[in-house]
């Protein structure tokens, strides 16, 4: 007890606490806002909100209205259930939105001034999602089905064949078997038309039980002619190959028509300009590599004919919005640590910066500006707007404000240094909360996944380094070769290299950083990671023993049993050089298992059951290795939860048992 209590009068002389710093359960309380969606008139938006049910461990969803010049928001729901993606009808009389009130997923309508909630479709299984056909009478639905179903009726009496089945064995002849978090049933989900005398009609029925067409992601996946006859998809053709391929393709209206055909690698988010001559899509080149450079190609309608928009631009764009004019398009980018908001000239391709930092996300045009979902370390999203040119950035709602003014922040800065080969390389210093400037501060040194992601200005509910810094550690993050944002060369630098450069990165970048900010306590250092974050936390804890505890979350000991186990075979296939039987030397090369001899520091491993991208088994295999070597560990499993934590009384948990861990070791 009595040492206890001196560890506390030594952090108390380093950190003032005028405030508290961000806490986990600071995190939950925040409001997490949507995407903006705009009024016809351009004047209002509507978007959902979450906000977390502590007592139901679940997230909540309603939907939300709010005036483009900020003079008004307001909250249109309450209801219980989730009510979320919203759409305008096209004379603004209504926001239509999904809602699961009543039982089953289903539309409903509200009109913007509020009031009672109507129901518009009523159909006996659950809608996935929705678009408003231009002339306001149709919908454009997506509903999960059996390929071989020749009507939701007939698809119904499948469901209760199956559910009256004795056994619950599962069989199957090709993969996936199993996807993320979910193993595969067999349905698989196609477009419908509703009209509002409750008929529907498949837009893409008639397809191969064998090869059905699964459209992959959401609606944003879809688009409808501003005339209303065509409908655009991206999808999966072809079930056999799903799990050793990226291809999806963009087909449009009656039979389906290939128009990406030539493509071999991703194309997604398609998005009619506003005459209905042209249809954007972001599309990848290179077959096998989900992140491959993301360019802006437009093709015409009429002749199918492409025109890559960026070919020249050394960024990957994120999403499509058309000026009403059709001469620029609006998109997103990570960028030196940020997501930034740019302007693509459609004549010329040039791209020109509107909002450089933090991370801006899903611009729209309404009216004579621009609006967008803005975040950044300091600030969970709110929504925002600037001049179509850019300019001053002005706040449109103000849901976490009051939250916000109540906490100390921890200061932060991004920094550079000479990495591997040479390199320019990025990353972040964050200040504990309310740090006084006198003493050093132990360091959380985190590490992001992917491995082709970023670690940068951006307020996150997984791994947020604000909640490391109001538990009173100095958090610094590398965006490592492989990182986004930078480059498409230096995205591919990791390519056969993961435990090279970017290891040579994270010790480099630690090290530069504690030369530059000598109030970082290199004698209390701790590392976590998570996905391969998680495997370079098995990787340094075979190769250095310079951090005082590790935390390993859903990370890969041995790549190659991973490759077996895990369900999207085309990352593993890029990432190592082919199948691990034709190209072992890949996975033998990047492989944490062949040096658990070496290892030696206390480490907490942390797994979900539902984990099927990296497998559970290979965070207990991780678990067994330390504890048969006598390292200092412990394993917190999670067995109904995916690659992330999600529920709130689970991610309250994961945060206390990370920070007891670490702090044994390093406060």
């Amino acid at each position: 007890m009595r040492f206890t209590i001196l560890l506390s009068i030594l952090f108390s002389a380093t950190v003032a606490h005028a405030k508290a710093g961000l806490t986990p359960d600071d995190m939950l309380a925040m409001q997490r806002v949507g995407e903006p969606i705009v009024s016809p008139d351009g004047k209002w938006i509507a978007f959902d909100v979450r906000d977390t049910d502590l007592d139901a461990n679940r997230g909540r969803y309603d939907v939300w209205v709010a005036a483009v010049d900020g003079s008004k928001t307001s909250r249109l729901t309450t209801d219980p259930e989730n009510d979320n993606a919203p759409a305008w009808s096209p004379d603004g009389k209504w926001i239509y939105f999904l809602s699961s009130r009543g039982g089953s997923s289903q539309v409903w309508r509200i009109a913007p001034t509020g009031g009672e909630a109507e129901q518009v479709t009523k159909l006996a299984t659950d809608v996935g999602g929705f678009r408003v056909f231009p002339d306001g009478k149709r919908l454009l639905l997506a509903i999960e089905v059996w390929p071989n179903a020749k009507s939701i009726a007939d698809s119904l009496k499948m469901d209760d064949a199956a559910a009256k089945k004795k056994t619950k064995a599962k069989i199957y002849d090709h993969l996936f078997f199993r996807h993320w978090d979910e193993w595969e049933d067999g349905k698989f989900s196609h477009l419908f038309v509703w009209t509002s005398d409750q008929n529907v009609k498949d837009l893409t029925a008639g397809q191969a039980t064998d090869s059905p067409t699964k459209p992959f992601g959401g609606m944003e996946e879809t688009a409808i002619s501003p005339d209303g006859k065509t409908v655009a998809f991206c999808a999966r053709i072809g079930a056999n190959d799903a799990a050793w391929t990226t291809n999806t393709d963009a087909s449009g209206k009656g039979k389906p028509v290939n128009l990406t055909i030539a493509n071999k690698a991703y194309d997604s988010v398609p998005v009619f300009s506003p005459d209905g001559k042209s249809l954007a899509v972001t599309a990848m080149a290179r077959a096998g590599y989900e992140s491959d450079r993301t360019r802006i190609t437009i093709y015409d309608v009429a002749s199918k004919k492409p025109r890559v928009l960026t070919e020249q631009w050394d960024r990957s764009a994120q999403s499509i919005e058309w000026s009403a004019d059709g001469k620029t398009i609006y998109t997103t980018a990570e960028d030196l640590g940020n997501q930034a908001l740019f302007a693509i000239d459609v004549a010329t391709g040039k791209a020109t910066s509107l909002v450089a930092k933090g991370t801006n996300a899903t611009p729209h045009v309404a009216g004579d500006r621009l609006v967008f979902a803005r975040d950044t370390l300091k600030n969970p999203t709110e929504i925002y707007a600037v001049a179509p040119t850019g300019g001053d950035i002005k706040a449109i709602t103000h849901l976490n404000d009051a939250r916000i003014a109540n906490i100390a922040w921890g200061d932060y800065e991004q920094f550079s240094f000479k990495g591997a080969k040479g390199d320019t390389v990025y990353g972040f210093v964050m200040k504990p909360a309310g740090y006084s400037g006198k003493g050093k501060v132990p360091v959380a040194f985190l590490i992001h996944g992917g491995p082709q992601g970023s670690f940068g200005d951006h307020f996150h509910y997984r791994w947020n380094p604000e909640v490391f810094a109001g538990h009173g550690y100095a958090a610094v993050f590398i965006d490592f070769h492989g990182s986004t944002g930078y480059g498409q060369a230096f995205t591919d630098a990791i390519n056969g290299d993961w435990g090279g450069a970017p290891y040579d990165d994270l010790m480099m970048g630690l090290d530069a950083a504690l030369k530059k900010y000598t109030w970082l306590d290199g004698s209390r250092t701790v590392a976590l990671g998570a996905s391969y974050g998680g495997f370079m936390i098995n990787w340094i804890n075979g190769h250095t023993d310079r951090f005082k505890a590790l935390v390993v979350h859903d990370g890969n000991l041995d790549e190659r049993t991973a490759y077996y186990d895990t369900e999207e075979l085309w990352f593993p296939e890029w990432e190592h050089g082919g199948t691990e039987w034709d190209h072992p030397e890949g996975y033998q090369k990047a492989t944490p298992i062949d040096y658990v001899k070496n290892w030696k520091t206390p480490t907490l491993v942390v797994h979900g059951g539902n984990d099927f991208r990296v497998v559970s088994t290979q965070g207990m295999a991780t678990f067994t290795a330390l504890q048969r070597k006598g390292v200092p560990s412990r394993f917190l499993y999670f067995p109904d939860e995916n690659h992330w934590v999600l529920k709130p009384a689970d991610s309250k948990l994961w945060h206390d048992e990370v920070f007891a861990w670490i702090d044994k070791y390093a406060k």
